[in-house]
């Protein structure tokens, strides 16, 4: 039997696609905010706070979002991690720590490049913790469904960039 998923343990999820392009080409489209709103059913586009206006660590955006179930929301991210061609990663501001960390991890390979997307949530305190307090009998199955969303929205992600190849 599987482990049992508990937010405060920080889930995660990650999807990986080779495509057929130099780790420079895809760089150019991952250091771009709004590339995921092409291709996420969820994810709507960003806009750079404090007069950022390219990724690097400690730079921060406004993320809008949108979910049948959920309704519309925006959440403010930092970067904390920027090391060009290879990884971005940024986390979701949340109460008491980050609600969820995202990012992307590049590897050179003989056939293109191997991208990974991945999230965690939590440990900080994002909209799940309510439904996770609201049934606390059914917090691996609300873990898991959302892990999911969150999987299918990163295929999608990989699908779309590499058919900008």
């Amino acid at each position: 039997m599987s482990k049992e998923l508990r937010y405060s343990e920080s889930p995660s999820t990650e999807v990986s696609r080779t495509i057929p392009a130099s780790s420079e080409v895809l760089w150019a489209l991952l250091s771009d905010i709004n590339l995921p709103a092409r291709f996420s059913t969820e994810f709507k586009g960003a806009e750079w706070l404090d007069g950022a206006s390219a990724p690097a660590v400690g730079a921060r955006f406004r993320g809008t979002n949108e979910h049948p179930h959920i309704g519309n929301w925006s959440s403010e991210s930092t970067f904390t991690v920027f090391e060009p061609q290879q990884h971005i990663e940024w986390q979701v501001e949340g109460g008491g720590g980050p609600a969820a960390t995202w990012g992307f991890r590049l590897e050179a390979t003989t056939d293109g490049t191997v991208v990974t997307q991945y999230c965690s949530l939590g440990p900080g305190r994002s909209g799940l913790n309510d439904a996770i307090e609201n049934r606390p009998d059914k917090e691996h199955k609300i873990i898991a469904y959302r892990l999911a969303e969150h999987a299918e929205n990163m295929e999608r992600n990989l699908e779309g960039i590499a058919g900008l190849i």
